[in-house]
């Protein structure tokens, strides 16, 4: 499968970093690499009581300052798809957690795949399975399925 542009969950950054095949064959062959500002909140807190916060901020921001890794800050058309997940979601009463709403917003809003092993991206996006991760095809508007 050719993916060109991964919007990374937590989780898999997480698998990269401990070498897990398959999310190294992942983001080995992506184009582009993003990163929100939802993610890089939750990896900088998981440091923050970890025993090596200092080196992993320093792997980290060598991760990101890569040419295919991009920062996604939240803005006003970022919310305004995040509200459109949230109404979708609520209609359909499949809910999903808040930070993963954001995840999802920001790959509608960027156009990337979600890449993370949490199954409930299925209920904002449509799926594709991929090297033993679940990676979720965004579209720029909710699925029909929502």
């Amino acid at each position: 499968m050719a993916v060109r542009d991964v919007l990374l969950d937590t989780n898999a950054y997480v698998a990269f970093k401990r070498r897990m095949p398959n999310a190294v064959d992942v983001l080995t062959h992506v184009q582009r690499i993003g990163m929100n500002s939802i993610v890089l909140g939750e990896l900088l807190s998981g440091f923050t009581v970890g025993t090596r916060e200092e080196a992993n901020r320093q792997e980290l921001q060598q991760f990101l300052a890569s040419e295919r890794a991009h920062q996604l800050a939240i803005d006003a058309e970022m919310a305004a798809q995040y509200a459109v997940v949230y109404r979708e979601l609520r209609r359909h009463g499949r809910p999903i957690p808040t930070n993963d709403m954001w995840i999802a917003a920001s790959a509608l809003q960027h156009g990337f795949v979600v890449f993370s092993d949490d199954g409930h991206f299925h209920e904002v996006l449509g799926s594709m399975l991929a090297h033993g991760w679940t990676i979720f095809w965004c579209k720029r508007r909710p699925h029909p399925c929502c």
